[in-house]
Parts: structure tokens; sequence; C-alpha cells
């Protein structure tokens, strides 16, 4: 398969770019003879890129940074549903819910 994506990356050969595809990675849809990627592929391209060139993270390395950052980023979206829900409670129970977490705030 092509991957059509790598002229959008300075320094990132196709070979470079399927490696990290077979790994796992990056996740894009194959499409055809190429592969579609999403903005989120893209960024993860860029991150991997950082990782790999700019930090000098070794290949063994690079599953556990990105298995801790989608972690991270996970949870992140849980915490913005859950300020979210509380956005939309009468403010009686907002106060109780911020007055409960107010202990563990910094």
């Amino acid at each position: 398969m092509r991957i059509a994506a790598v002229v959008a990356f300075a320094n990132l050969h196709e070979s470079e770019l399927r490696i990290w595809i077979e790994r796992g990675w990056v996740r894009p849809e194959p499409e055809g003879p190429e592969f579609f990627f999403h903005e989120v592929d893209l960024a993860r391209v860029r991150l991997i890129r950082d990782l790999r060139f700019g930090m000098d993270l070794r290949d063994d390395a690079i599953p556990l940074v990105l298995s801790l950052l989608d972690q991270v980023y996970e949870l992140r979206g849980v915490i913005r549903s859950v300020l979210t829900v509380t956005e939309n409670q009468p403010p009686a129970v907002r106060n109780a819910i911020l007055e409960a977490i107010l202990p563990i705030r910094p």
C-alpha cells in the first residue's frame, strides 16, 4: 500500500510510517492502495515523529509512552464529561459537588 500522507511530514519516510502502522502505533483507514489519515492520526504521527526524532526515544519505549498518553487523553475526556454534567445540575447540587471535591483541589 502506498502512503500519501508522508509528504505532510518533514524527514519521515514511507517505510518508517509503514512500520508504525504495522506496530499499531498509528491506525489509519485503508482506502484502496493508500491509507486515509484522520486528523487524530496525523497528530499521532507528529507525536511519534517528535518522540523518535526530537527526543531520541527508543522504539521499545514508544508503546509505553503512547499507552500512557492515551490514558491521559481518555481521563481528560471523562473529566470534561463530569464537568459538563456538573454544570447542568441545579446550583445546590453543583455546590455540593464542588464542596465534596474542594479538598482534593491543589
